[in-house]
């Protein structure tokens, strides 16, 4: 049930606190887009009409272009649990981006985030 209610979120819900997470960390806005771009193969134009459309969670990932293939490098934990264990494909891409936006907001070097 909580996931149904991740799910129907929408990507410009949750865009901007990824945004101001970066930002007060003294990150940008690029960098955000960058992590996010990687891991769903969307173009900076294709991004703005995903938050523009109110595309929920769902859609966002549905409509990606291609899912990165290194994503499944990505490890660590995100409230509370080992993305690299979830089980629901669609939560682990979600804790995938959530993950990758952490990362940068650390400070931590772009290869390393975009597992190169």
């Amino acid at each position: 049930m909580a996931n149904e209610k991740i799910f129907q979120m929408t990507f410009s819900k949750i865009y901007p606190m990824y945004i101001q997470k970066a930002e007060r960390k003294d990150h940008t806005k690029e960098e955000v887009n960058q992590v996010i771009q990687w891991l769903t193969g969307y173009s900076n134009d294709q991004l703005e009409e995903q938050i523009n459309n109110k595309s929920t969670m769902q859609q966002f990932f549905e409509n990606a272009p291609k899912i990165n293939p290194n994503a499944e490098k990505i490890t660590g934990v995100i409230c509370g649990v080992k993305v690299q264990e979830i089980e629901d494909p669609l939560m682990q891409k979600i804790r995938y981006m959530d993950k990758l936006v952490d990362e940068v907001a650390k400070g931590k070097k772009m290869e390393k985030i975009l597992r190169q």
